[in-house]
């Protein structure tokens, strides 16, 4: 077992769960509070869309436009399941990841999931701030994302532990995803041990 000291005043009892994923859609802040939530649990951080980009020398939008989702779907399903072999490490995945039934049920095998859930004015004003989103490129991005909420929200209701991410400090939001991860490893102890 790994005797790394307990990260930021975590205890540490209890607290060393596998691969943690963070889950939902673009804006929801899965990146920002992935890289911090890593560096306070001393644990190496990946986000997959920008895995795929460096493999394949060409960005999300421009797999997109060029290959198709179907292909993109591909590739981000392998490369997950690369980045979940390795063992230890937090993972922000694109907002269509976990709508994969496969790529779903290997982060419920190997991972921890973590449903960053957002508003739609929360998401919108995010979005707004970079035009990277190919799934926004159709049309209105606050429709788009609208349709998105009530396609997708049902099944991010499926990740292991959910976690609203409003408009305030990343820092914030770090402290309740790891205080949802201690609370969470708890249950499964308690649970594992009865």
């Amino acid at each position: 077992m790994d005797e790394r000291p307990p990260a930021d005043g975590d205890s540490g009892a209890g607290f060393d769960p596998p691969d943690i994923v963070l889950v939902g859609l673009m804006g929801a802040g899965k990146t920002s509070v992935g890289k911090r939530l890593a560096a306070r649990l001393g644990r190496p951080f990946d986000d997959a869309d920008r895995v795929i980009e460096a493999e394949t020398g060409m960005t999300v939008s421009e797999i997109f436009a060029e290959r198709g989702e179907p292909c993109f779907r591909a590739l981000e399903r392998r490369t997950i399941a690369g980045l979940l072999a390795r063992a230890g490490r937090v993972l922000a995945t694109g907002g269509g990841a976990f709508m994969d039934p496969e790529t779903r049920a290997l982060i419920a095998r190997r991972a921890v999931s973590v449903w960053l859930k957002a508003d739609l004015d929360v998401l919108t004003r995010r979005v707004a701030r970079r035009n990277t989103r190919p799934l926004l490129a159709a049309g209105d991005p606050r429709a788009i994302l609208e349709s998105l909420i009530e396609a997708r929200y049902p099944v991010y209701a499926l990740a292991d532990i959910t976690v609203t991410a409003a408009d305030r400090p990343i820092d914030a939001t770090v402290e309740t995803v790891a205080a949802a991860l201690r609370a969470h490893a708890a249950a499964s102890a308690a649970r594992a041990a009865q």
